[in-house]
């Protein structure tokens, strides 16, 4: 084997292992956050769907999906389990369906939401502030959509 396919052996190992661990801590986290949201009975994804309708308010069922980066279908499912639960609401405007928080939404989404941002940011508590910043600069300069 050449000195090149070595270089180029150890490259992939080593794009392997960082693929695996942020994978592997992207698992945990949302885990971790999927038992942390249970406490006020949602999910990971009903979380995230009420945290997107409570900031923009009123967003069409097309806009939601688009920011949760699911399926039409999907959403749909998501938004009748919501609506049943009491939390968001849907309504026709003309050709568009719009959602929003009902007050039951609204009160737990001022609820839920700190504390589960609060909960988020505890994650890196292993890092210092410096670590943090150099973490944050190190994976947008990987955002593969690049911002």
């Amino acid at each position: 084997m050449s000195k090149n396919d070595l270089e180029r052996t150890q490259d992939v190992r080593l794009g392997l292992l960082l693929w695996f661990r942020i994978a592997r801590f992207y698992n945990q986290s949302n885990r971790l956050s999927n038992q942390h949201v249970k406490q006020w009975g949602l999910t990971i994804a009903q979380f995230d769907l009420l945290v997107q309708v409570g900031a923009h308010q009123s967003l069409s069922q097309q806009e939601l999906a688009e920011k949760l980066l699911v399926s039409k279908g999907n959403i749909t499912q998501m938004l009748r389990k919501m609506e049943k639960i009491g939390l968001v609401k849907r309504k026709q405007e003309w050709r568009t369906k719009l959602i929003s928080l009902t007050t039951q939404g609204e009160k737990l989404f001022e609820e839920v939401v700190p504390k589960q941002e609060l909960f988020q940011a505890s994650q890196f508590q292993t890092l210092d502030k410096e670590e943090q910043k150099q973490l944050l600069s190190l994976l947008k300069k990987l955002d593969l959509k690049k911002e």
